[in-house]
């Protein structure tokens, strides 16, 4: 096994070198920001054919989608927290934001740092599309270091509230909390609502909205998401087979019957949300695919390590800031926001740059462990479908 190994990592590092030498132009993984401005918009989609079990009324998903942006958006205003909130903050929503974050919507503003243009032009092109799920209890809009990048790099990401269980959402001017006693509806409603993004996707990319009209490739679509979101990605996978990946950041569901799509699975070695058993089905889950499956752990990561809590509250724990180890209670520092968010970013891209944009070069990046001291990585199925690819002569996997 180790000299197939190594035979088919000289494999990719050779076709890398081909492609540099006919002028192909290489990705720099570990930059920032890709070399395309972004934009972000927010839009309210209605399912008619559901019925919500907290508000009684049809299935309403407030919905964010990040994108490339025309060049005139460099020098445009970044978005801000605040603009994620409909018209003017309401004292209902001051209060629900400084109980959460322990600071007014003004202070959030400061912290919440990100990049992307608020309704920007929608730039010319063909850019793969990946639909994100939140966790328990958060929003369309806490993994915005992520939405972000990928986007800079010619991805189009779509993620909604899932309305009761995001913290909070506003339709029509109203504010509906999370619901405590809603999981198992929510559960039941998750992979529901990301079929229903990518069906309105379709439509938008069709000319229902002639901002994306013709701009979308959905011959690849990414299944993404965290905690919750992560299980839900991976369940929806099993379910639509539209879905042709999968990136699940710590979660993964008890079970799950698609085995063999492309699925990156993420998870911090010390995370105190799922813990032990959680990180356990995460694991077991990337031994048992026969697909291509890569396993990233954060050896100093924990549950909110794959979140934008760093811009926040940059003491928040379990994954930010200081921590204890879970075993030995010794004090330790959390991987910084920087090296984590460009580990997670530089992976996350060359994942889809594989299995989104059929670029088989970006392997060599993929299969190896760039940061051995901060990294535990894994791969496994990758040879079958890369040679399988070898003999039929596709272009991606």
């Amino acid at each position: 096994m180790h000299r197939k190994t190594s035979l088919f990592t000289a494999f990719c590092l050779a076709s890398t070198f081909i492609l540099q030498s006919r002028g192909v132009a290489q990705i720099d993984f570990l930059s920032p920001l890709g070399p395309l401005p972004v934009g972000v918009t927010t839009t309210v989609l209605v399912d008619q054919s559901r019925t919500d079990a907290l508000t009684r009324e049809r299935r309403t998903l407030v919905t964010e989608i990040w994108y490339p942006a025309t060049d005139d958006a460099r020098n445009l205003a970044k978005n801000k927290y605040s603009n994620f909130l409909p018209g003017k903050p309401t004292p209902e929503m001051e209060a629900f934001v400084q109980q959460a974050y322990k600071m007014p919507i003004s202070e959030v503003d400061k912290m919440f740092l990100n990049h992307a243009v608020r309704d920007a032009r929608v730039r010319d092109g063909k850019f793969p599309l990946v639909v994100f799920s939140h966790g328990n209890g958060g929003n369309r809009h806490q993994n915005t270091f992520w939405c972000d990048f990928l986007a800079s790099h010619g991805y189009v990401i779509v993620s909604a509230d899932h309305t009761g269980n995001a913290s909070m959402t506003i339709i029509n001017g109203k504010l509906i909390p999370y619901d405590n006693k809603g999981r198992t509806n929510s559960a039941g409603d998750r992979p529901k609502d990301m079929s229903f993004l990518l069906d309105q996707m379709t439509l938008w990319n069709q000319g229902a909205d002639s901002r994306f009209a013709g701009k979308l490739d959905l011959s690849a679509v990414c299944a993404s998401g965290m905690s919750f979101g992560s299980m839900t990605a991976v369940r929806v996978a099993d379910i639509d087979p539209r879905f042709k990946s999968v990136i699940a950041m710590s979660g993964a569901p008890l079970t799950h019957t698609n085995l063999t799509v492309p699925t990156l699975w993420m998870l911090g070695t010390e995370d105190t949300t799922i813990g032990v058993n959680g990180n356990a089905l995460v694991r077991s889950h990337h031994g048992t695919h026969v697909g291509p499956s890569f396993l990233l752990e954060m050896k100093n990561g924990g549950h909110f390590s794959f979140t934008d809590m760093f811009k926040i509250d940059k003491n928040y724990g379990d994954g930010v800031g200081p921590g204890k180890r879970r075993e030995t209670k010794e004090p330790f520092e959390f991987t910084s926001m920087e090296t984590t968010y460009k580990l997670i970013n530089a992976y996350s891209l060359a994942f889809m740059e594989v299995y989104a944009k059929g670029k088989r070069e970006s392997l060599a990046f993929l299969i190896s462990n760039h940061w051995p001291d901060e990294l535990i990585w894994k791969s496994s199925g990758v040879e079958v479908a890369e040679k399988s690819k070898v003999r039929t002569g596709g272009n991606g996997f």
